[in-house]
């Protein structure tokens, strides 16, 4: 069955905004084409002055969001809560959708993943791309495909750059909600001993294996369907989430019996308006010792008192 593709234009001044509502509609990536500041980017990153002619004849007046609806999910609901979202925060915009199958939703999507430096030691590579300079940091190969993060996000970044500070030679790592596996990669790759990701979805569950085997550390990584309560047993020096708050708050009572008096437990995927809720529902034997924050998302690391 086909895909819907739905994308969003916004002023230019509105597209980071728009971006962030955007990406609570899924939960895998989107991306972005915004050209207002296209001349100071490519001089920064590159180093050039001389740019594409089909690049300099894009829109630098406005931002295009695109965001990829599987057949399972409910394009029109989507829909109607970005134009609710939008319209409440005051932003002009235009939403168009039309349906394409998902070879070619891929393939418009591969182009805009770029190699992505994130932290002090971390290059996410996309597994098409061979152009690229790891500049002395661990290259963490990934093919997310179109259900799964990138790394690109927020939620994401801001929690690989808090789980770099904990990776230490022979620690463990229990990843709930495991995605692509992205979390569970990158600590192996750094040097945890072991990790062990769950996921409700068995999709998540056969592309976080994948990328671990395409990482070379598939011989200490384990990836199981289910949930928390189910699947985890004994404690991990780390334990991830980077899921959404409510199933934050949902795992919140259960995660304390998996966790040493030594452990950080780190959460993402949290957006203000519910940074309250997350924290009320820790348990009492838990402080936060960390908090991030970038574009209205937030990532906490806590600790045993």
């Amino acid at each position: 069955m086909d895909w819907t593709e739905i994308i969003i234009t916004v002023p230019a001044a509105d597209t980071s905004v728009a971006g962030d509502i955007a990406q609570m509609t899924v939960p895998y990536g989107i991306w972005v084409e915004d050209y207002s500041s296209l001349e100071e980017e490519v001089l920064e990153i590159a180093r050039i002055d001389l740019i594409d002619e089909d690049l300099l004849r894009q829109d630098r007046t406005h931002g295009k969001i695109h965001i990829f609806i599987s057949p399972e999910d409910n394009p029109a609901e989507a829909v109607s809560f970005l134009r609710e979202r939008l319209n409440a925060l005051g932003i002009e915009h235009e939403i168009s959708s039309a349906s394409c199958d998902v070879e070619s939703c891929l393939e418009s999507w591969k182009k805009y993943f770029d190699p992505l430096p994130v932290g002090e030691k971390l290059l996410i590579r996309p597994v098409w791309r061979d152009d690229f300079d790891p500049d002395g940091r661990t290259v963490l190969n990934l093919d997310p495909g179109l259900a799964f993060g990138t790394g690109a996000h927020e939620t994401t970044r801001l929690c690989l750059e808090t789980l770099e500070k904990y990776v230490s030679p022979g620690c463990t790592m229990l990843d709930v909600g495991c995605g692509s596996g992205i979390l569970s990669v990158a600590a192996l790759l750094l040097g945890a001993k072991s990790a062990l990701g769950i996921d409700i979805d068995e999709m998540a569950v056969k592309a976080s294996l994948d990328n671990a085997r395409l990482n070379s550390v598939e011989d200490r990584y384990t990836a199981v369907k289910g949930n928390l309560a189910d699947k985890a047993d004994g404690c991990y020096d780390i334990i991830t989430a980077n899921i959404v708050a409510d199933a934050i708050i949902a795992l919140s009572p259960d995660i304390i019996s998996h966790m040493n008096s030594s452990s950080i437990y780190i959460m993402s995927g949290i957006i203000d308006s519910r940074l309250d809720d997350v924290i009320s529902a820790l348990p009492d034997a838990l402080e936060i010792t960390e908090q991030y924050e970038e574009k209205g998302w937030l990532c906490l690391a806590a600790k045993k008192k």
